[in-house]
């Protein structure tokens, strides 16, 4: 099985936080999303034909995308990828309307991801969203009236000044909304985007380490005892409704990714797109698929699997590992984690390696230390 991602990078207006490829050159989303039909075809046997099981439409703002162009590109989608069990498409909450609803349930997308982040107005606006929390409530509604039952969300803590009370109030909305899945993530201040110029400016503070643990131990529990499984670091889901998309990116399953700035993943190599959308449609109308190649080496595979699996419930496999990569690898691993084991910082469940709750905070420590150098 394998995965297939499109990027869609068009924002009417850009958040201050976001470092994922985007543009406001609004005027090119119809030329965009036909190169992207284009680029499928010339790309046509990248994945070696394993069937693809998924498919996700990130961005930028996919619901940004005309009508007639998106169901143009999800019919274009669906004839290479009849069998799709999971079909996922980015929204903007202000951009959901009963319309838009209908298309979506027409064209055969069974999820639909929601960019909430916040239920605080004055947030939303200071991030430089375009909703406000009327409209991220009212998107849901609209969604569930129109058939959809597997709904995410998602949800930002550790905003500059942020108390665990206002999170609380925050996760109190989301909870309300029992939507099958939620992603959540702390406030990054990514180099290049306002919000990193901002915080050097010194116009913001960064929430200090201990608050921001307490937050994310906050919505760890609150969320748990509400019933959703935390399955991954940054995501909970009701039984059954787990992400199988994002589970590409964490268990090795290949992926191609479609658009400016995109990412492949063919099990031996990663691809990734140019970021740049008059270039990139440029290229795919000569033919050429505008991407870099860096071949994957054993250890590179390995380091990749450790960054990836250890970040799920599932933890890291090390059987796996020696079957595919060599027993030296997971005796490797292996040694470099006996002092987290003691610490209690991971603990290992048949021969899988797994961070624990408190190893969780120290994930990019503990995930740097097993790697193969």
């Amino acid at each position: 099985m394998a995965g297939l991602y499109i990027h869609i990078p068009f924002c009417a207006r850009r958040c201050v936080y976001c470092g994922f490829y985007s543009t406001t050159l609004t005027h090119l989303k119809s030329a965009y999303v036909h190169a992207v039909g284009r680029e499928l075809a010339l790309r046509a046997s990248y994945l070696g034909g394993e069937e693809v099981r998924t498919v996700y439409l990130g961005g930028g703002t996919p619901s940004q995308l005309d009508e007639a162009d998106l169901k143009w590109l999800l019919s274009t989608v669906a004839t290479v990828a009849p069998h799709a069990e999971e079909v996922t498409v980015e929204c903007n909450p202000d951009d959901v309307t009963p319309r838009l609803a209908d298309v979506l349930v027409q064209a055969g997308v069974n999820r639909v991801s929601l960019g909430v982040q916040t239920f605080s107005d004055s947030r939303l606006s200071q991030l430089h969203r375009r909703h406000d929390a009327y409209q991220a409530r009212r998107a849901v509604s609209l969604l569930r009236a129109a058939g959809f039952t597997n709904l995410s969300i998602d949800l930002m803590f550790g905003f500059p000044g942020q108390t665990l009370s206002e999170l609380a109030s925050d996760i109190d909305e989301a909870l309300l909304l029992d939507v099958a899945h939620l992603s959540a993530y702390s406030l990054m201040y990514e180099e290049g985007t306002p919000l990193y110029r901002q915080l050097q400016e010194g116009l913001i503070a960064e929430t200090d380490e201990e608050t921001s643990r307490a937050m994310y131990d906050l919505l760890c529990r609150r969320l748990r005892a509400a019933g959703y499984e935390h399955y991954e670091i940054s995501n909970f889901a009701r039984r059954g409704y787990r992400a199988r998309h994002n589970a590409s990116y964490w268990d090795g399953t290949p992926y191609l990714g479609l658009g400016a700035g995109a990412h492949s993943y063919d099990g031996t190599s990663r691809e990734w797109n140019v970021c740049d959308v008059e270039a990139y449609i440029a290229a795919i109308e000569r033919g050429e698929v505008p991407s870099t190649r860096e071949h994957l080496d054993a250890s590179t595979r390995v380091n990749d699997r450790i960054t990836t699996a250890l970040r799920t419930c599932e933890g890291l496999d090390l059987s796996e590992i020696s079957r595919q990569e060599g027993s030296s690898y997971a005796q490797r691993i292996a040694e470099s984690a006996r002092p987290w084991l003691e610490r209690r910082l991971l603990r290992s469940t048949d021969n899988h390696l797994v961070l624990t709750h408190e190893g969780i905070h120290l994930s990019d420590l503990i995930m740097s230390d097993l790697m193969i150098v």
